[in-house]
């Protein structure tokens, strides 16, 4: 069927790392399945702009230069941005290519875009005086310091396995290429942006440079999602619903919350902090920006029955 731009809602949606895999091969496979349920929204008469996390992605193509380099002396290092942004462009090929196949297969005159994307941030944000996300090959403590010494950069021992390099996980501020997003989308593209929340830059003289740091995926689509004004923000994970009282035998499953109701539970604790809490804080923070949004959280084989309000965990301001 062919395309026509009309009142279509609009969602952002970030991927869990359960829709890629942890090698180019397994994730070739893994987006075959993730294209399906993306296509099958795109007929529910819907906008969508996908955003994807890039952990073992960007952790293997940093690992390999860093290995070329110590090993075969003609390699360069290449920086940690660039590495943000080679994830960004394979894993974009991956999505776009499968994307489009699935709307052939459906005989839709549509199409898919990616976007290398760069998210500023503030270049005095805290998180620089305290970088935690280790990233890279593993060293010892001599070569890390070493390291350290020669570049500027900064190494900590991981969990007893060795030392590795640190970096900052700071706010994102704005989304730099949203204008070009803004104009595939209205041009009736599935755009695939904001790839692992975007490589970093901060701004000096007028001037963007890419810095050493990872944004957090889910906080960088709440940002696109809230500069964007879209209809929804859609944040999958590997449950079909947000749980309070996770693992107990009091376990209650959450359909719907307020910002308020939201804030409470994170009070209490109820969210765990490496997995359920920032996904439900990125919701919060993009209903507090567009509080005419909603944000749900819900698995990616229910997201088009929860964007119908049949399942998932909605949250509104």
């Amino acid at each position: 069927m062919a395309y026509e731009k009309s009142s279509c809602k609009t969602i952002v949606i970030a991927l869990g790392g359960n829709a890629l895999g942890n090698t180019p091969a397994e994730q070739l496979e893994l987006v075959q399945n993730t294209a399906t349920h993306i296509v099958d929204m795109v007929e529910e008469d819907i906008d969508i702009v996908v955003s994807h996390g890039n952990g073992p992605q960007v952790g293997m193509i940093n690992n390999a230069f860093a290995y070329a380099s110590a090993n075969d002396g003609k390699t360069p290092e290449i920086p940690f941005p660039e590495c943000g942004a080679m994830s960004q462009g394979y894993i974009g090929y991956h999505l776009s290519q499968a994307i489009v196949n699935e709307l052939k297969k459906r005989e839709m005159l549509r199409s898919s875009a990616c976007v290398v994307t760069q998210t500023l941030v503030d270049k005095n944000d805290p998180a620089f005086e305290n970088p935690t996300k280790p990233v890279g090959a593993f060293m010892t403590e001599e070569a890390a310091k070493a390291k350290a010494e020669e570049t500027g950069l900064t190494f900590k021992e991981d969990a007893g396995r060795g030392w590795r390099q640190v970096v900052a996980s700071p706010e994102p501020i704005r989304i730099v290429e949203l204008d070009a997003v803004k104009d595939l989308v209205d041009d009736g593209y599935i755009v695939i942006a904001g790839g692992g929340g975007g490589v970093p830059v901060y701004e000096e003289n007028g001037q963007y440079i890419g810095v050493p740091a990872v944004i957090d995926k889910d906080r960088s689509s709440a940002c696109m999602a809230a500069e964007f004004e879209a209809d929804m923000l859609v944040i999958l994970t590997a449950v079909e619903k947000v749980c309070i009282n996770f693992g107990k035998p009091d376990q209650e499953e959450i359909s719907e919350m307020t910002i308020a109701e939201a804030r409470e539970y994170i009070e209490q604790g109820q969210f765990a902090p490496g997995s359920m809490l920032p996904k439900v804080e990125a919701c919060i923070d993009y209903l507090e920006k567009f509080p005419g949004g909603h944000a749900l959280i819900t698995s990616l084989e229910c997201a088009a029955e929860g964007l119908k309000g049949n399942t998932g965990t909605v949250i509104k301001a």
